[in-house]
């Protein structure tokens, strides 16, 4: 008898729909700070409903449509490639068979068109390159059609709007265009379109170049559309270029902070390296340091969960990141309830919104805290940051507000002292599942019945404990022995505590969630993978846990299923019910680590690697489809953001994991636990692994199966490294 499901609660009219695919055609991505573009294969930005494409700049599309045409068709692609630091991209295009300006036809591939474009400073820089590789000259039209809708990211996602601004452009000048946008929230949005040399046709719509190109000629056409006030100044091929050495130069210094990451597998440098540029286009400065921006196109802003993660998983490789966000998230910690925001004191943020929508309090993420996890995971971060660095300094500063959300798990993160911490959206607006996996439908039963609130998710215990126990590490580091001797004790209640409510026998792990209720959600799920992070399983539990995540039923081949096959709810395309998550695998691998079960972790490394391998360029995606391993590509999911910051940091996780990695600040040591290394690479080096203001290269290489061997190959001081086996 088949067994109906009732459909979920809509969390929320700001769910992203698949109306269409973000992976087809193929985009390309540029980005610089608060500003990102998406766009097509082509270079293009396609003026079509439903599509990403665009020019965004905090949260508003500053210009929808900018397409090329050439003697008003499309040009043929020859190819399109981003840098490897994805500071530009190049598109080379060839004329199709055509009819010139002039009359005469014009047969294929005679006219080059070199576009390369890059995002720096509020503004979208492009320049065209034109070439006539024909024995005979010719007259050539080259169009730009622009506008600006000026849509609201969550407006470009599919939401409705009973009321919009007004719009309106003015040509400013023969080679300047405004297009305007009054928003309902009575701000301004100002597009400016600035051209060199000015177009034969401009008007607000387009712009229209007829050149003139004898054989083997070329001319250069430059493009600055600049998002918000400015745009006037002068502009033309030579800042071009100067603007472009700046964007290098930013890039470069970045990714200077970096350790650097090279093995014996060409596919295996590719996506190291593309994740270390897709990272640090991702990182963006704030007055409060470096932070990860979540990802592109739908979450290019901060998120509290994305940002903790991602500097966790990239804390041994610049630990800057890590303190940029424990700084931002400290400033805008809640310090009063606000139950339309899911915001209680000492509670830390979920997402901040710039947009109109958000202004307006049309969608309630203009400062939104309703995650239960970014709290707890805050300690544990100010934890590690403080383990891997020394930096007291940094932790004295910030210590009241680790206190302040120690207050909040206490107190209004376990509202009924049952001495677990749950969630139940207080805002009829937000969201209805408040973990990583924030679905409507993504924590239910055996059965099938969605779990009732407060919910208590298996994951969030842990991080529970682990930010008890670093408190108490910070606390003794502060000299206040007493906070954490209280500390720990609460730590070692709350261990015993979790096993004995989460542990399902049968199933050989934990239970997903306790309900409203307090009952178990007895569903295989990669939730339970984190509890194997902070420690708070035993040894015994952790080994079966390994083995139940490794099986048939969640290992699809590629990484670990979100929800096992048994599973009802279980669906390889849904965004949380089957799909498979690079960082959620990555911060499983990390807890296998810590356990010493180096094979799992070898496993789920070598699947994406794998994965990955597929897929051009080198680049792990936020998530993908759960189906089972088979001799073709994984499959790709239809809106995940890619870059995306956890994803990206992931394979740094991964090499992590395999080594062991610690920096002991107190003993100056660098120490690997058990280093292994997976069968897609004999070696390995790690260049410029800093610790106390000393600089070392490790060498590491398979000596036998798939343990490893290490060597300081260069170090400035003295830098000892430890290994245990």
């Amino acid at each position: 008898m088949a067994v109906v499901l009732p459909k979920p609660e809509d969390d929320s009219q700001f769910r992203i729909e698949a109306i269409g695919s973000f992976r087809e055609p193929r985009t390309r991505i540029l980005k610089h700070d608060n500003t990102f573009a998406v766009l097509d294969s082509f270079g293009d930005i396609a003026g079509i409903n439903g599509n990403p494409d665009g020019l965004y700049h905090e949260d508003t599309r500053f210009l929808s449509r900018l397409e090329l045409r050439l003697n008003g068709d499309r040009p043929l692609l020859l190819s399109s490639n981003p840098a490897e630091d994805n500071s530009v991209l190049s598109f080379d295009l060839a004329n199709p068979d055509t009819v010139a300006a002039d009359g005469s036809v014009l047969h294929r591939e005679l006219i080059y068109v070199n576009r390369q474009q890059y995002v720096w400073q509020r503004a979208y820089c492009e320049l065209y390159m034109v070439r006539n590789y024909d024995v005979s000259p010719h007259v050539v039209a080259i169009g730009l059609r622009f506008a600006a809708d000026f849509a609201d990211i969550f407006e470009v996602r599919g939401q409705q709007r009973p009321e919009r601004g007004q719009s309106s452009a003015e040509l400013l000048s023969p080679d300047m265009v405004a297009l305007r946008y009054r928003g309902l929230d009575a701000v301004e949005r100002v597009t400016t379109l600035r051209f060199e040399p000015a177009p034969t046709q401009l008007d607000t719509t387009g712009a229209l170049f007829v050149l003139k190109l004898a054989p083997g000629e070329w001319q250069r056409l430059a493009l600055r559309v600049t998002c918000g006030a400015g745009g006037g100044e002068s502009w033309g091929v030579r800042r071009y270029y100067r603007a472009l050495r700046e964007v290098r130069h930013d890039l470069r210094n970045s990714r200077d902070r970096a350790a650097q990451v090279t093995g014996s597998n060409t596919r295996f440098n590719e996506l190291a390296g593309r994740s270390l540029s897709d990272l640090y286009i991702l990182v963006t400065e704030t007055e409060h340091g470096p932070y990860p921006f979540a990802g592109i196109p739908w979450y290019s802003t901060v998120f509290g969960r994305d940002g903790i993660i991602t500097a966790l998983m990239t804390l041994w490789l610049d630990p800057t990141i890590a303190r940029g966000v424990l700084r931002f998230l400290a400033a805008t910690q809640a310090v009063e309830i606000d139950r339309e925001r899911d915001a209680e004191p000492g509670k830390i943020l979920h997402e901040m919104r710039r947009g109109e929508m958000a202004r307006l309090g049309e969608v309630p993420f203009g400062r939104y805290y309703g995650s239960v996890d970014a709290t707890p995971l805050y300690v544990m971060l100010m934890g590690e940051y403080y383990a891997r660095t020394g930096d007291i300094e940094t932790v004295r500063a910030l210590w009241p507000n680790a206190l302040a959300a120690l207050r909040w798990i206490d107190a209004y993160g376990d509202l009924d002292q049952d001495g677990f911490v749950e969630y139940d959206r207080q805002s009829a607006t937000g969201l209805i599942n408040q973990g990583w996996k924030d679905s409507a439908d993504s924590i239910f039963h055996a059965d099938g019945r969605l779990a009732d609130g407060p919910i208590a998710l298996c994951e969030v215990q842990a991080y529970v404990y682990g930010a008890k126990r670093h408190a108490a590490m910070l606390a003794r580091a502060l000299g206040d022995t007493a906070v954490a001797i209280r500390l720990d004790d609460e730590a070692n209640v709350l261990r015993v505590r979790f096993e004995a409510a989460f542990w399902c026998d049968e199933l050989s792990t934990y239970g997903l969630a306790l309900d409203g209720a307090k009952r178990l959600c007895r569903v295989i799920s990669s939730n339970a993978g984190h509890t194997l992070l902070t420690g708070i399983a035993e040894q015994s539990r952790a080994e079966r846990v390994a083995d139940t995540l490794l099986g048939m039923g969640c290992f699809s081949g590629w990484g670990i299923r979100t929800v096992a096959r048994s599973a009802a709810r279980y669906n390889p395309i849904s965004y949380h019910n089957g799909s498979v998550w690079p960082h959620d695998n990555a911060m499983i691998a990390l807890g296998l680590s810590r356990y010493g079960l180096k094979d799992a972790v070898l496993r789920v490394f070598t699947g994406l690697f794998q994965a990955a391998s597929h897929w051009e360029p080198r680049r792990l995606p936020e998530l993908f489809c759960g189906f089972a391993r088979r001799r073709t590509a994984p499959t790709l999911y239809p809106v995940a953001c890619a870059p995306q910051a956890w994803a990206s940091a992931c394979v740094f996780a991964l090499v992590e994991a395999c080594l062991g990695l610690q920096f002991d600040h107190q003993a100056g040591e660098l120490r690997l636990n058990c280093p292994v290394l997976p069968g897609f690479l004999e070696d390995l080096q790690l260049r410029g692994l800093r610790l106390n203001g000393i600089s070392a290269d490790v060498l590491l290489h398979r000596i036998s199966g798939e343990v490893a061997a290490a060597t300081v190959t260069l170090h400035e001081g003295d830098l000892p490294l430890v290994i245990t086996h």
